[in-house]
């Protein structure tokens, strides 16, 4: 199956993502982060800088629960403010 080209917005809201997640894993091991995330470390680190921008409900919230962040900073970071969604 061919995995359709993300648009613009949805790229923009996963570097939204990876920026609240590297700013919550604040200097924490990304290893022991990923490792309690079910995720490898190589994973943690493309979802960090954007590379995967649509990362899966559960990695998400593997990660929340690693990170002790709630899933809704989650979800405010991926849907971004109105303002942004409606600049698109």
């Amino acid at each position: 199956m061919v995995r359709l080209p993300l648009s613009p917005e949805q790229v923009r809201a996963g570097e939204r993502l990876g920026a609240l997640i590297r700013a919550a894993r604040a200097g924490r091991d990304p290893e022991m982060i990923a490792r309690h995330a079910g995720i490898s470390p190589e994973t943690l680190r493309k979802i960090e800088v954007g590379r995967i921008p649509s990362p899966s409900f559960g990695t998400v919230i593997g990660l929340c629960t690693a990170l002790g962040m709630p899933l809704q900073d989650a979800v405010d970071a991926w849907q971004g403010t109105a303002d942004e969604r409606m600049a698109i």
